[in-house]
This record gives structure tokens, C-alpha cells and sequence, in this order.
């Protein structure tokens, strides 16, 4: 696994040791930063359920001005800050040990991008998916003067594609899903109009 792009490209990310992690492969990084690229620069990030921190690492390295690491195992955060400190990015990470359903429910925000890639199978998506659902004022609210496209902020999930179910959400709605072989990206942004 290395960081693909941006200042920080083609350094070594080290794994979490054990099983307890789902790695984004390195493809589908690829993939998902060029769907983001447009508007990465500057982004405020929280990466959720991070893991080696490999998703928060690779837009920190294209551009994003900070971005807050949230796991709860110790060798998690301990991977992330080795890995903030391989990359150089360290003085732009916030990394915290945390329950991530939890800090949702705490942290202010607000956030361009919140990335939530939990353990498999244990529906914790849905959860943090309802949390930020009851709480959208985490997402950024859209800049009325970007017409570009790229003004809304976005929250992501990344699930095997045998986890998804239509949700019922009343704050947020789905934008669009990607596919890569058994990595499931799904989409999601603030509802243009609120109650």
C-alpha cells in the first residue's frame, strides 16, 4: 500500500497489524481521488474507522488542508502517526483514539468529506450514516458561488457491496455509488433544502 498521488506519492504506507482493518486497495484509491481531485484542495477531512489512515494520507498528499483520524484500536492510531510522520504530513492530522460513532455524535465539524469505512458486516455504516443523518450540519453547507459542481460536501462509505440496503435518510441523500470488484463506494450529500 503507498500513497498514490500529490506531494507525498509512491511512499510506503505500513498496514495495521492483525485482521481487525479493511484496507483500501490501491486501484481503488486511485479511482476515488480522481473522482475527488476537483475538489480536494483545502478540504477539511474526517476519516472514520481510519485504519492505517491511508485515505486521510493520500488528500492530505493531494491537496486537503487537515484532517482528523479517528479509530478506536491502539495499533490503528499508532500505524497512522508512523505513517503521517513516513509522509511529512504529520503537522496537518489530528489523530484521536475514539469510539467513531461517538465522536459523531460530539465532534462540531463542519467537514467537506467524512469517509467511513467501519469493520464488515456489522452494519455500523447504517449507524454512522443515521448519526450524520440527525447531525448534517457535520457536511459543510454547499458555496453558493462555486458553479463548477464541486461545492457540496460529501460523506462516503466504503462497504463490501453484499452490505448495502436503501436507508431511509431524512438529512442526506445518495449521489452515486462505485464499484470495484468487492469494495463498494457509496455517495452522499446534505439535502439542498433542510425542515
Amino acid at each position: 500500500m503507498r500513497v498514490v498521488g500529490g506531494i507525498a506519492r509512491g511512499q510506503p504506507l505500513a498496514l495495521v497489524p492483525g485482521k481487525g482493518t479493511r484496507p483500501i486497495l490501491d486501484r481503488v484509491k486511485t479511482a476515488l481521488f480522481d473522482i475527488l481531485r476537483p475538489r480536494i484542495a483545502g478540504m477539511q477531512l474526517l476519516d472514520l474507522f481510519a485504519g492505517s489512515g491511508s485515505v486521510g494520507i493520500e488528500a492530505l498528499s493531494q491537496g486537503a488542508a487537515h484532517c482528523t483520524f479517528i479509530d478506536l484500536r491502539r495499533e490503528a492510531i499508532a500505524t497512522i502517526k508512523k505513517n503521517l510522520e513516513t509522509t511529512g504530513l504529520s503537522a496537518q492530522a489530528t489523530v484521536r483514539q475514539s469510539n467513531a460513532l461517538e465522536f459523531l455524535q460530539t465532534t462540531s465539524g463542519p467537514f467537506d468529506l467524512i469517509y467511513i469505512a467501519p469493520p464488515q458486516y456489522k452494519n455500523l455504516w447504517i449507524e454512522a450514516l443515521q448519526y450524520l443523518d440527525a447531525r448534517p450540519e457535520l457536511l459543510r453547507e454547499p458555496r453558493p458561488d462555486d458553479d463548477e459542481g464541486n461545492s457540496s460536501s460529501l460523506a462516503i462509505i466504503q462497504i463490501d457491496p453484499r452490505e448495502y440496503q436503501d436507508l431511509d435518510l431524512r438529512t442526506l441523500r445518495e449521489t452515486r455509488q462505485k464499484r470495484y470488484g468487492n469494495t463498494l463506494l457509496v455517495f452522499f450529500e446534505r439535502n439542498e433544502t433542510q425542515d
